[in-house]
């Protein structure tokens, strides 16, 4: 029998319900608490199901979560303490989210149509919830203000990172759109503040061999072998001792460009991994952001044919490039 499409929850804070499905023994086998058949009424306790399978979270919290109503049947009716896990059943959760310090910095709707939604994400703010953002993240903000749920960035931009990210809004249309980030299929630009090398003849494109380094996880640096990351590096202004440069990636590793350009001895200005990895901070310096910003991105819309182009309306210190609208 198909099963019913997931529950529509309300967003809470702009974070989604999560899902979890406890599972349905095979046919045969024996009644076990919680996987036993679906013609057994119950298997247990609901928190103790939980509490099995995301041990993590703790008895305590889950016995919290339940008693506020924050778990939910597959008809969005809260479950207590003695609710009952049935097999093959979903189950929705609200995680508890952390205290989290407000990042002072918004980000901008660019562009929105039916199928993409384009923002100019701010430096400092996460694309994603992760460790312990969870609030304080462009989706959540995102989903928050508009109140759409199905949206979901189709490609990654540092934390430290300012500039354009694009969203799908359509889950069905969401793969074509990955697509051409996977295929190369798009044109990058970024800009990024530097400093200035009188001896080194630009424009270049670097290629190297890009890969996490084996003492930290956070760096990446360049190995002999063959190429997987390509960038061509052109200068565009110099202001006195450092300069701005533009940036187009023509692969997608991480840290590609600020791992490039501490390689040309050109670290990027603000940059707290290249080339040293300064300790986090409890409290981010905001007066020293990364001067590197996605500037612009162009590519074919996959569904409609049509060419879609769009600028970002943010500036980096120091940079003579003038605000931008966005295009489509």
């Amino acid at each position: 029998m198909t099963r019913p499409p997931k529950l529509a929850l309300p967003l809470r804070d702009g974070v989604s319900a999560s899902c979890i499905a406890i599972p349905a023994a095979r046919a045969g086998s024996s009644a076990r608490a919680p996987t036993s058949p679906p013609s057994g009424p119950h298997t247990g306790l609901l928190i103790d199901f939980l509490v099995g399978r995301m041990p993590g979270v703790g008895r305590d919290e889950w016995l919290a979560r339940l008693h506020r109503g924050d778990v939910l049947d597959e008809q969005g009716l809260a479950l207590g303490p003695e609710a009952q896990a049935q097999a093959g059943a979903r189950i929705y959760y609200y995680r508890q989210l952390p205290d989290e310090a407000v990042i002072p910095f918004e980000a901008q709707i660019l562009f929105q149509d039916e199928l993409l939604l384009v923002a100019d994400k701010p430096h400092f703010l996460p694309i994603m919830p992760a460790g312990r953002y969870v609030r304080e993240t462009l989706l959540a903000r995102l989903k928050q203000s508009t109140g759409l749920d199905t949206l979901t960035p189709i490609h990654r931009l540092d934390r430290e990172t300012a500039g354009l990210v694009l969203f799908s809004l359509q889950p069905v249309t969401r793969g074509a759109y990955h697509a051409l980030f996977r295929e190369r299929s798009v044109e990058k630009v970024y800009e990024a503040i530097a400093p200035f090398r009188p001896d080194l003849t630009l424009p270049l494109t670097r290629r190297s061999r890009l890969q996490e380094r084996a003492d930290s996880f956070m760096q990446m640096e360049e190995l002999a072998g063959e190429a997987n990351a390509e960038t061509q590096i052109t200068l565009l202004a110099q202001h006195g001792e450092s300069a701005s440069y533009e940036l187009r990636p023509l692969t997608g590793q991480k840290h590609q460009l600020r791992a490039h350009m501490n390689a040309l001895g050109l670290p990027i200005q603000g940059d707290r991994i290249y080339p040293q990895l300064w300790p986090e901070q409890a409290q981010p310096d905001y007066s020293e952001p990364l001067q590197l910003l996605a500037k612009s991105i162009a590519f074919t819309d996959p569904c409609t044919g049509q060419q879609r182009a769009f600028e970002t309306r943010l500036t980096l210190a120091g940079s003579q490039v003038s605000n931008q609208s966005a295009t489509t």
